[in-house]
């Protein structure tokens, strides 16, 4: 084991980096950052796991079926949410909308936080995936 060291100092590293980047999403619409900026971050700290820990063990804990269900899961309800936001926001509809809040709070942006969250779980899963095929040419 010569990569003791790293793999310990990983251990410390990546969940920082991930509540970082979850912090970033959520506080996306108060502040520079959102879903993408957040992505990235969690995505980076997806890839530096995989770095550190080697391919193998890195398809044990983040399984391709896994990960394509909660992408696949989160485009479709991107999808659904932003086009009901469409549909009801610009024909002035009585449906039922999330409310906005206190300008400032976390709750305050109406669907701008939920579609953070989409955009965040999507960018971080697409970069893993980068990552993973250019680097070993599967996932």
């Amino acid at each position: 084991m010569k990569d003791t060291i790293l793999k310990e100092i990983s251990k410390i590293v990546i969940p920082f980096i991930q509540i970082f980047g979850i912090y970033i999403i959520f506080h996306g619409h108060l502040s520079p950052g959102g879903g993408f900026a957040g992505g990235t971050v969690i995505g980076a700290s997806l890839i530096l796991f995989r770095i550190v820990y080697g391919g193998e063990e890195a398809k044990k804990k983040l399984k391709y079926k896994t990960l394509t269900n909660c992408i696949c899961t989160s485009i479709i309800l991107y999808g659904l949410l932003k086009g009901y936001s469409f549909i009801t926001g610009g024909s002035h509809l009585p449906l039922p909308q999330p409310p906005l809040g206190t300008p400032g709070n976390i709750l305050s942006g109406g669907y701008l936080l939920p579609l953070n969250i989409l955009v965040g779980i999507i960018v971080a899963i697409t970069i893993y995936f980068f990552y993973s095929l250019f680097d070993e040419g599967e996932i």
